[in-house]
């Protein structure tokens, strides 16, 4: 499972996550994060916003609409994991 580090804009804080899945729908690219490699843990869905040079920012989704469309999304992907919103 791949690691990414993302840094806080506001406390320039690394934060580490592991990337479960990633798809792109719409020209619009996701990633499914989460805090802990295994077990039952929190996970976020991010979108892709810009690219920076070598750096690719992302943003946490939000909207409760988006954010259920693309759980979906993910669960298909993903047939071993249960996403609860």
């Amino acid at each position: 499972m791949e690691k990414i580090t993302f840094t806080d804009p506001d406390t320039q804080e690394a934060i580490e996550f592991f990337c479960l899945e990633q798809t792109t729908i719409n020209n619009q690219s996701y990633i499914l994060v989460t805090e802990d490699e295994d077990g039952d843990s929190d996970a976020y869905i991010l979108k892709e916003t810009s690219t920076e040079g070598e750096e690719t920012v992302y943003e946490m989704v939000e909207d409760d609409a988006e954010l259920e469309a693309l759980g979906k999304v993910f669960v298909e992907l993903m047939e071993d994991v249960d996403l609860e919103f």
